[in-house]
């Protein structure tokens, strides 16, 4: 299963399988996917690489998600799309104050982050 072009994809999951799992299935999708643990860790990551994607977690063990959003965007030359990806099913208003432009809880169904990277992919995010 592939998108229709690779992306570059952050993955911010403060659970090392969790993180490191998805963004090894990305890999195998095509893309170059890199993961972090925290905060801290997340914009180290990004220091030389400039994600189209960034999935991240709302709980992290530096902060959350929310104050993610605005750190990531200081950092990076442009803006990616933003994912919140979470358990909480009750903050998606928040998350979309915040800045995230989908909200998708755990367990992600993989057909739908297929499908959102192909029309992410689809819009020439890279």
């Amino acid at each position: 299963m592939t998108t229709s072009r690779p992306l570059r994809v952050l993955v911010v999951d403060d659970h090392p399988d969790g993180g490191e799992s998805c963004a090894e299935l990305l890999r195998l999708m095509g893309h170059d996917a890199r993961a972090a643990q925290s905060g801290a860790a997340a914009l180290r990551t990004v220091a030389g690489f400039d994600p189209d994607v960034a999935l991240l977690d709302l709980g992290l063990p530096d902060g959350d998600g929310f104050g993610l959003v605005g750190r990531l965007l200081a950092a990076l030359p442009r803006r990616p799309v933003l994912v919140a990806v979470t358990g909480y099913g009750h903050l998606e208003a928040r998350a979309r104050q915040a800045g995230f432009d989908h909200y998708l809880l755990k367990p992600v169904e993989l057909a739908v982050l297929t499908d959102l990277l192909d029309r992410t992919a689809g819009r020439g995010g890279s």
